[in-house]
């Protein structure tokens, strides 16, 4: 049975549906720059936690644009949602808003998404909205309470390679990929009954300096933090490293963790 049929049995068919606001990526294509977000994120917060996916278009300064936030706020958004879920993406948040180092040259980053993520992570968890994010969401969201990253995690010794294997298809890239150790009774060892699981890694930057509001909830085998969590009376906060949106149905955990966003966003509103 379907997350959306046990949420449909609970008597909530004759509401609407819940909003999960989805920061947008900037994505270039030939001359001109789009906003949007990856499908596959779509249909997990869609079928999987039985919400509306509502794209927030991000502030900041493009080509094509004034910096949207002179027409709304980042309370503007916080007062329409019922959740916020924050994706991954192939760029990296930007070193100035962690103190880092410069980027090297090359590096893919998207300054109008940081401007608008780190700020909306923040005024969600002020206001107990619930917060799920993955990869670079979960980055973002550790750099948001004052945490800090390390650039290129496969740089740092005695930290592996977590990057994906581009010269296997998208199905392989996305591929169980190696181990995480989950923190006895944390969130995700209640979820999925285990104390490890195999996940995919898909990742350059990592946790480096975690900030003090997060609780780990679980590292890969050479100790890299892989989740993290704020959970008490007022807030559901959930980060993870990997990607648990691909294929989700596929996966007990990835079910089960989507299946808990929504009951959260539910509780929320």
């Amino acid at each position: 049975m379907g997350w959306e049929m046990n949420w449909e049995s609970e008597g909530t068919m004759n509401t609407a549906l819940p909003l999960v606001g989805i920061p947008c990526d900037v994505i270039r294509n030939g001359l001109h720059g789009f906003q949007g977000a990856g499908e596959k994120y779509i249909n997990a917060a869609a079928h999987g936690a039985g919400a509306m996916p509502v794209l927030l278009p991000v502030f900041g300064n493009g080509e094509d644009l004034k910096d949207l936030a002179t027409l709304y706020s980042v309370d503007d958004i916080v007062d329409r949602i019922d959740g916020l879920f924050l994706t991954g993406s192939p760029s990296n948040v930007h070193p100035d808003n962690y103190q880092g180092a410069a980027p090297k040259p090359g590096t893919q980053e998207d300054r109008q998404r940081d401007s608008l993520t780190l700020q909306l992570i923040r005024a969600c968890i002020a206001r107990s909205v619930p917060v799920l994010a993955i990869c670079r969401g979960f980055q973002e969201l550790n750099v948001a309470l004052g945490g800090s990253l390390h650039a290129a995690v496969h740089e740092v010794p005695g930290y592996a390679d977590h990057r994906e294997d581009k010269t296997l298809d998208r199905n392989g890239q996305y591929g169980p990929r190696h181990r995480v150790n989950f923190v006895e009774q944390g969130l995700l060892h209640r979820l999925s009954g285990e104390l490890n699981y195999q996940v995919n890694s898909l990742h350059g930057q990592g946790v480096d300096r975690l900030a003090a509001a997060l609780t780990v909830e679980a590292r890969a085998d050479d100790g890299v933090i892989e989740a993290v969590s704020l959970i008490n009376e007022s807030n559901w906060v959930l980060g993870l490293q990997w990607h648990p949106e691909w294929q989700y149905l596929n996966n007990p955990l990835s079910v089960a963790i989507f299946a808990e966003f929504g009951q959260q966003i539910r509780k929320f509103r």
